[in-house]
């Protein structure tokens, strides 16, 4: 059937589906534990605690559990940008008298005597002390805030946006799938680094300027001026996908005769700049010296080039893309469809500014992560730094089910690629207690088989309730089951009829299911 204009899809069906996947997303980012002894979190959560408890920015107490860490004036202090420790103080301010409670003190002994707890620990480590279950508690309920919530909240934001492309919820649900449980982004939701909270800033303000096309306002325009500052404030190299939105939304200012507007973008992120530039003057000396510079154990990486950075090699690019090592399209190879997709993006002719502002915040993110002079990321899961653009690369995979989802062929790729996707990013994410080292050539067969073969899993929810291995995983499994049968049961409410006028006569056909809604024509073309 095609009807004129675009779908109107059911407010209360939308909403329920996007409860269900905040739910799900949620479960899935924040089941299994972040990882205890990983240095790159333990130095922004050792600046949370230093302001919180000591009032300083030295880590000086702290500095035996990272290597993260730059050198001034005889002190040291976290070199990571400090956006997600400086959102994680007032979290940890609030949190701090809890953690003095009789239960949360006696959570040390129920540990010790919980087997399955105690078979992650390391034979030659200090077991469990007071001051290391309470550091724990801290991260998992930090990295669960500005982490998890941040990144499941993306994903119900894509699902939105994505009714601007196709009425068909389950090729939506299954594009935000791909993107959050299917790639990277879910070892890095459930960890305290800054690439997730940038990229849900980066894509928040993109909404809010596409939101804006009709008319900038003054409020729309200062708060996406404070998102691309927090993003970039987060983790430095998302200043690349900050400045494609902000072309985007002067672009839009522009072409509604409105370009003196752009005042109110720039006082949206004036008081974040002018507070990280006040930090870096107070810790490091000037305005723009950033924590790299002073780093004392990679003194040899940041100076190559500018801060790291050179220009792209074709051992990089293998590296971030097909390589066994740090291969993204290899881990993931839905989001090699997703690429793919924007060919059928292109000539399909919609959305064509869009087109660019995705084409070119995957590409510049590319080329970053290939020109950085340690394109591997360390102890990582894929190319890490490519985060911040992975929503806009995986925009694409819309595109690509709607051009080729109805071939057989692509149907069988698609379902191994998503098979795969599940297998590799799973399979690296929640083996053992610690991202895979950057001294294995190949992750898969050198760390993740071995760990899960030994039911050496990540440290999660079900490891408490004393689910040894891969059991512990079963209340997870569990949970997204139900979440899925409950959306399955309010399905027919998701697609009310669509009535159709043509003169006097108004014809209302059956309920539809989402295949059959896929025929409905979105371009508001008329086609009697």
């Amino acid at each position: 059937m095609t009807v004129a204009g675009p779908v109107r899809l059911s407010d209360r069906g939308e909403r329920w589906r996007s409860l269900l996947l905040l739910l799900i997303l949620l479960a899935c980012f924040g089941y299994s534990f972040p990882r205890w002894a990983d240095p790159n979190q333990n130095s922004r959560l050792d600046m949370v605690f230093a302001i919180v408890d000591d009032h300083t920015f030295q880590i000086d107490r702290y500095l035996a559990n990272t290597v993260d860490y730059a050198r001034v004036g005889g002190h040291y202090y976290s070199d990571k940008a400090p956006g997600i420790a400086f959102l994680g103080v007032p979290v940890y301010a609030a949190i701090r008298p809890l953690l003095n409670l009789p239960g949360v003190q006696a959570l040390e002994a129920r540990l010790a005597a919980n087997e399955a707890f105690r078979s992650t620990l390391r034979p030659e480590g200090t077991g469990l002390q007071d001051a290391k279950v309470r550091f724990a508690i801290v991260q998992v309920l930090l990295t669960f805030m500005l982490a998890g919530v941040p990144s499941a909240l993306l994903g119900v934001g894509m699902y939105r946006w994505l009714a601007h492309v196709t009425p068909d919820a389950r090729l939506r649900l299954a594009v935000v799938a791909g993107y959050g449980l299917l790639s990277p982004v879910f070892a890095y939701a459930g960890a305290l680094y800054g690439h997730q909270l940038a990229a849900a800033f980066l894509f928040g303000a993109f909404l809010l300027a596409y939101e804006g096309k009709a008319r900038m306002r003054a409020g729309r325009l200062a708060a996406i001026g404070a998102l691309l500052a927090a993003s970039v404030v987060t983790e430095y190299p998302a200043a690349i996908v900050a400045s494609v939105i902000g072309a985007y939304t002067c672009v839009q200012l522009i072409h509604q005769r409105q370009a003196r507007a752009v005042g109110w973008l720039v006082l949206g992120g004036l008081p974040l700049v002018a507070g990280w530039m006040a930090y870096n003057t107070a810790v490091f000396g000037a305005p723009w010296n950033l924590g790299y510079a002073y780093s004392t154990l990679w003194t040899a990486e940041h100076q190559v080039g500018f801060m790291s950075l050179t220009i792209p090699s074709a051992e990089s690019i293998w590296g971030i893309t097909f390589s066994a090592f740090r291969g993204l399209f290899l881990l993931s190879p839905l989001l090699l469809v997703s690429a793919l997709g924007f060919l059928a993006w292109w000539r399909s002719g919609r959305l064509r500014a869009e087109w660019w502002l995705a084409a070119t915040a995957s590409l510049g993110m590319i080329w970053f992560n290939a020109s950085s002079g340690m394109w591997w990321g360390g102890f990582a899961v894929g190319p890490r730094y490519l985060l911040p653009g992975l929503p806009f690369l995986a925009l694409g995979l819309t595109f690509a089910l709607q051009a080729w989802g109805s071939r057989p062929l692509f149907r069988w790729a698609f379902f191994g690629a998503g098979l795969w996707s599940l297998a590799a990013t799973w399979g690296l994410t929640l083996a053992g207690q610690a991202f895979p080292s950057d001294a294995l050539h190949n992750p898969l067969l050198q760390h993740a088989w071995p760990n899960w073969v030994a039911g050496n899993l990540a440290r999660n929810l079900g490891t408490l309730v004393g689910l040894p291995g891969a059991y512990s995983l079963l209340p997870l499994a569990g949970a997204v089951v139900v979440l899925v049968i409950a959306g399955w049961l309010h399905q027919a409410e998701a697609y009310p009829p669509v009535t159709e006028r043509s003169g006097s006569v108004t014809t209302t056909p059956s309920q539809s299911s989402p295949l059959k809604e896929r025929s409905v024509n979105l371009r508001g073309e008329a086609n009697r």
